[in-house]
């Protein structure tokens, strides 16, 4: 059998999370509701009257399926290849997921990606130019037996 390839089992996670924070933020349009609110009311003109983190939550998940897939204009570019991006901005989308009640889902499905994320990059990990490859081993990487 061949090793887990994190970093591909992280981009896996987080286009299910990013489709899900879409369907929640567009949710969030007619059902406006933040998550704390049961704390304090002091968040409740985010949501309404007017849908400000809803569009954030509809623009993270937009963005976040246009990198992780990727879009044609973004494959490859160095943006797309870095695990460290990725690690800066996954806690922020997080986070505005996490703020409103529908996005709860997606904020923790962003958070274990988040973690798969950073184990690949741990393991020294690279994200290839041409997505959904596999990197090539070279003649001195091979181990003899």
């Amino acid at each position: 059998m061949g090793r887990l390839i994190k970093n591909h089992w992280a981009r896996l996670i987080v286009l299910s999370a990013a489709t899900y924070q879409i369907a929640a933020a567009v949710s969030g349009f007619f059902w406006p509701k933040i998550f704390w609110d049961f704390l304090t009311k002091t968040l409740d003109p985010a949501v309404k009257p007017i849908p400000v983190l809803q569009v954030i939550n509809l623009l993270f998940g937009l963005i976040l399926l246009a990198w992780e897939w990727p879009l044609g204009f973004i494959a490859g570019t160095g943006v797309h290849r870095s695990l460290e991006a990725r690690l800066a901005f996954l806690p922020l989308t997080a986070l505005a997921a996490a703020l409103t009640y529908q996005g709860t889902n997606a904020a923790i499905y962003e958070l274990i990606g988040l973690g798969v994320y950073f184990w690949a990059y741990s393991e020294g990990e690279i994200i290839c130019a041409k997505p959904w490859t596999l990197p090539q081993r070279g003649g001195s990487h091979i181990a003899k037996v």
